[in-house]
């Protein structure tokens, strides 16, 4: 395991040593290479560390760390690509895989920027962090088996252009995040793993079977906090939700929808049954290969 205060590599930020959980992830997060974020996500002891809850931290340029590719581009622009072809199949693998990319600057993200949160909201986004990473790892390495890298296809960046949004309100954030377009993911897996299933990649049906379980548990942390929250602000859950996606934009999600996955991430049969009677958002570009999750 590598001591939560190891130095910065050559041409990374040179930020103080962590002395806290949410300075480490502050400095995870500006890590550009994807895979190397991952490995040391994955590899971090954060056993000694303190969380320092209370601490506002100073936002540095630049977030997130990114590689210099995928070239990101609008969802319009995006190809569909029958997974028929091995080329298809690479480039829906590679859509899943940077989306546990963004996922992991999500997590980290969370955890560095909203203080004054309890020290379990912290120590549950850590290790969101770590399963995203992964989960990266393990598509990563699909992606590797059958020729190909992560880069090599075009991508887009819904996921943190909702983070940016949301940046300043963490209630937005979970409402928004976890609770949309991560729990988007947990209606698109089914057929994504069909898909997979009938091109006779059962490998990455497997990985897709180990994503959606730690993802359910994700959308539940998502849950879990936003109610927190809500109480503490004396706010109803559903009319709150409902307020916030329109303020900031949200996109319309549209069936089908699992159900039981929702059900076992934490959401309530209100909420559910508001899933069908929403007011028309803008909407953002969620087909299953490219909305958030699985």
């Amino acid at each position: 395991m590598h001591p939560i205060i190891s130095s910065p590599a050559p041409g990374e930020p040179n930020l103080p040593k962590p002395e806290s959980l949410r300075l480490a992830c502050l400095r995870l997060l500006q890590v550009k290479a994807t895979q190397d974020k991952a490995a040391r996500v994955r590899a971090t002891d954060t056993v000694r560390c303190t969380l320092d809850a209370a601490e506002i931290f100073p936002e540095p340029p630049g977030l997130p760390g990114r590689p210099q590719r995928p070239l990101l581009v609008q969802p319009a622009q995006l190809k569909t690509r029958a997974v028929g072809t091995l080329e298809g199949r690479a480039g829906l693998i590679h859509a899943l895989t940077h989306i546990e990319a963004n996922a992991i600057n999500l997590a980290l993200d969370m955890v560095w920027r909203f203080a004054g949160m309890p020290n379990e909201f912290y120590r549950d986004w850590w290790r969101v962090a770590q399963e995203e990473s992964l989960h990266f790892e393990l598509l990563n390495a699909h992606l590797n088996r059958m020729g190909f890298a992560y880069g090599d296809f075009p991508a887009h960046d819904g996921l943190w252009d909702m983070a940016e949004r949301t940046k300043n309100d963490v209630l937005a954030r979970l409402a928004l995040v976890p609770r949309t377009l991560e729990a988007r993911g947990l209606d698109a897996t089914p057929a994504v793993r069909m898909r997979l299933v009938s091109a006779g990649d059962l490998a990455a049906a497997k990985i897709l079977d180990i994503i959606l379980r730690d993802e359910i548990g994700h959308v539940a942390i998502g849950n879990r906090w936003y109610r927190f929250l809500c109480e503490l602000r004396q706010l109803d859950p559903l009319s709150s939700y409902a307020e916030l996606a329109l303020r900031y934009q949200a996109p319309t999600l549209k069936g089908p929808f699992n159900l039981d996955a929702r059900r076992a991430a934490g959401f309530t049969e209100a909420e559910l049954s508001a899933l069908n009677s929403a007011p028309s958002l803008r909407a953002i570009r969620t087909r299953p290969d490219t909305a958030h999750g699985p």
